[in-house]
């Protein structure tokens, strides 16, 4: 799925997986390898993430139901656990630098679609 910064215009991935599913939001980024600029998962329905049994840090977004940010968390460490975010539906997890390369600050909106498969897209420079 491909995810836009609506308010900057900035994409913030085009090769983002969705974690709906209990399993598949316990498992995020664990056993997998780190993420390359455009990649990202986004879970839902999430208010809150841990980073134990990582070994790499990540850019994390929180959205409220409509999209909207409500906080957002520059590299976060490996084996921690950032405070719940109250109002939060989706979180997404993107690599390192995504953040400050798209501009992306608390009250910007987002959306996601599925990507066009005969699409390439490209970010801006992360």
């Amino acid at each position: 799925m491909q995810i836009m910064n609506r308010t900057r215009g900035t994409l913030l991935g085009v090769k983002v997986d969705l974690a709906d599913s209990w399993w598949s939001r316990l498992r995020g980024f664990l056993m997998r390898p780190e993420p390359r600029a455009g990649e990202g998962i986004l879970l839902t329905p999430c208010n809150a993430i841990h980073t134990w049994g990582m070994d790499y840090e990540l850019d994390v977004i929180f959205l409220d139901a409509g999209g909207r940010v409500l906080k957002v968390l520059e590299k976060v460490p490996p084996r921690t656990t950032p405070a719940r975010v109250p109002g939060g539906r989706y979180v997404l997890e993107v690599p390192v630098g995504t953040i400050e390369a798209t501009g992306t600050s608390v009250g910007d909106n987002c959306s996601w679609t599925r990507a066009p498969s005969h699409a390439s897209l490209r970010l801006q420079e992360i």
